[in-house]
């Protein structure tokens, strides 16, 4: 008798419980959205950095969008940008091809009370709350040494670039700083490729076809190692003039696999837009308590930088590596 009234008075416990929780206020609102702009948003680095953002939107059971001009635009994504701010949503990730376009759009969506982020590219002198992404300098610095260490010291090395780009122009800071330890390593090009591999391809085509001297290249964003690698290979020079290259996309992993690119500095795009939607969602909420709100905060409460890291992966590590990546779970 005793053990059937306990067993009542258990479900009548669990009934309440239910009752009261149901009654509650649902953490994340039903129209709650975060927008993410990109820049070229047809690279496989912003496919892998969609799935991270849509992945930590599921997870939180928020909706979430991933918008951008499919090819290098700065005016592009300002549109996008300003398109998103007229939405009104609970926050925007952007990454800005250029800080000094997006500045005032950027600054204007904080004052109106959106809480914007910036991922993968900063914009250091607007108001965005905090910068999640690598530190670009330090990529550089790993790039420059491992091209100096390829051409044994010695040698002509051209950059592919986009001048102009913050996170770009900090990763040919770090380049130019470590061959400073290699004086006879000499960068005789810089060369803009516009985030187009076949402007990479063509341009160094055209240099190779002029005799120019190069004995080594170093490509500090997505696009330019494919394009390269594929001018040398058609030349019939893969594998003789090494190359550096930036990220993981799909054709750069193709051609370390080939002998035709040396190594690239794998960023962590999946990683940083993930943990990019989570901050925009504490920032929406107000979950670290320190202040009232991240509005009238003297300081943002959120950690302002965040530096997600890179692995380098050449030869020696590829296979792991892709194994790594086929196991990983995909996106829903």
């Amino acid at each position: 008798m005793k053990q059937a009234t306990w067993m009542l008075l258990s479900i009548a416990l669990l009934l309440a419980v239910g009752v009261l929780t149901s009654c509650q206020k649902p953490f994340h609102e039903e129209t709650e959205r975060y927008i993410f702009v990109a820049s070229n948003t047809s690279l496989p680095y912003w496919q892998e950095s969609k799935a991270g953002f849509m992945d930590a939107a599921r997870g939180l059971g928020v909706k979430a969008e991933f918008v951008g001009p499919e090819t290098y635009s700065p005016q592009d994504e300002l549109a996008a940008f300003e398109k998103a701010v007229s939405q009104h949503p609970a926050g925007i990730a952007v990454s800005p091809a250029r800080p000094d376009v997006l500045k005032d759009a950027i600054d204007a969506a904080v004052k109106s009370g959106i809480p914007v982020i910036c991922v993968d590219s900063d914009a250091p002198e607007s108001h965005r709350i905090l910068f999640v992404g690598t530190d670009n300098y330090q990529a550089g610095l790993i790039s420059g040494k491992r091209i100096a260490e390829l051409i044994h010291g010695q040698g002509q090395v051209a950059v592919i670039t986009i001048p102009g780009q913050l996170n770009l122009d900090e990763r040919v800071r770090g380049v130019t700083e470590a061959l400073r330890k290699y004086p006879d390593v000499k960068i005789s090009r810089t060369l803009d490729d516009k985030g187009d591999p076949r402007s990479a391809n063509d341009q160094i085509s055209s240099l190779i076809d002029a005799k120019e001297k190069i004995d080594g290249i170093v490509c500090v964003e997505a696009s330019g190692g494919p394009g390269v690698a594929e001018a040398l290979h058609r030349l019939n020079l893969g594998g003789k003039i090494p190359i550096v290259a930036m990220d993981k996309g799909p054709e750069t992993l193709d051609f370390i696999a080939q002998g035709v690119i040396a190594a690239t500095v794998s960023q962590k795009p999946y990683t940083m837009a993930f943990y990019g939607l989570r901050f925009l969602d504490d920032l929406h909420h107000n979950i670290v308590h320190e202040f009232k709100d991240w509005q009238t905060a003297p300081v943002p409460p959120l950690p302002t930088r965040v530096d997600t890291g890179t692995a380098v992966i050449d030869a020696g590590n590829l296979a792991s590596f892709r194994a790594a990546e086929a196991t990983r779970r995909q996106p829903l």
